[in-house]
């Protein structure tokens, strides 16, 4: 074989490498850690720096990844490392994201923080991000499953340190404000603009002024998760992977090990080609002086029943 086609090979090879890398930042994003070549020893360092297991109330079923069973996960924004905090925080983000490769489908529901249901666990209802705060990730947990009747199979947590560490490590995002506001000092002009992480972190805090609330805020997240999605696959994503596998190692826990990560990446690629979002939306009201988001019945239906669907074999 000569010089030539050795290098082109090694070439081939490690685009192919660097192309799992970005399908990893993507499962990450996600929440789900892919690997291949060299980076799955990259991988597989975050992934043990970041594996950490709860003691859940009661544990889901096992899900057999190889036979390619629907699953979900837990995805929670906590509010520690930012703004200098270190305490336990609260969860200000929580999605479901039900992957089912059968239907090749992912789907991303969005829970209001202040959805008032039953804290499983601490006997009474509450706001549902102060399960975080009450009890962690296995609290959370049990309550999400409490309110939507389903599994949950794992989790994954970033605080919002990470988020802006993450953005900065793809090189900056774009996003399309849909209205002119100012937070913390900064201007965030109506239309399309780039963001580094300071800035992009400011952009999904701001609630206040946003004419749909906590709602608004829920939709600029998800602009942002999609932003970085989109650079994590771009050639400064590809070359900076490391910068960015060491940006998340020390903001973000999961209890998906390294060998389900591995079943995963193999098996429901094709699952993750096609992204639902779903946003769970409540009905306002005060009790004690405190507003609430109240899912009422035949929303609260909704959102179970597609979860359930998706889940279903």
């Amino acid at each position: 074989m000569g010089k030539k086609q050795r290098a082109f090979r090694r070439t081939r090879k490690l685009k192919k490498i660097l192309r799992i890398s970005a399908t990893s930042l993507l499962m990450i994003l996600l929440l789900i850690i892919a690997v291949g070549g060299k980076v799955l020893y990259d991988v597989k360092g975050t992934t043990d720096a970041a594996y950490e297991s709860v003691a859940r109330t009661q544990k889901a079923k096992p899900i057999d990844l190889k036979r390619k069973e629907p699953f979900s996960v837990l995805l929670l924004g906590v509010d520690t490392g930012a703004l200098g905090r270190t305490e336990q925080g609260r969860s200000d983000t929580i999605m479901v994201a039900t992957v089912n490769p059968t239907t090749e489908q992912t789907t991303l529901v969005s829970l209001p923080r202040d959805t008032y249901a039953e804290i499983v666990g601490q006997g009474s209802f509450d706001k549902i991000n102060h399960a975080y705060a009450f009890g962690g990730t296995a609290m959370t947990i049990a309550t999400v499953e409490k309110l939507l009747d389903i599994p949950i199979n794992y989790y994954v947590t970033i605080n919002m340190e990470g988020i802006e560490s993450l953005v900065d490590a793809v090189g900056g995002i774009e996003v399309s404000n849909p209205f002119a506001f100012t937070y913390e000092e900064t201007e965030f002009p109506i239309g399309l603009q780039y963001l580094n992480g300071s800035n992009a972190l400011k952009y999904v805090r701001m609630r206040y002024d946003d004419p749909d609330g906590d709602y608004g805020r829920q939709a600029r997240q998800r602009q942002v998760i999609e932003g970085i999605m989109k650079q994590a696959v771009s050639i400064r994503g590809l070359t900076g992977y490391q910068e960015i596998l060491a940006s998340l190692g020390d903001n973000i826990k999961t209890d998906i090990r390294f060998k389900d990560a591995e079943s995963i990446i193999r098996n429901y690629r094709g699952a993750f080609s096609k992204v639902e979002s779903e946003q769970a939306k409540g009905e306002g009201f005060m009790q004690d002086d405190i507003s609430y988001q109240r899912l009422l019945p035949d929303e609260l239906a909704r959102i179970q029943g597609l979860l359930k669907k998706q889940l279903a074999k």
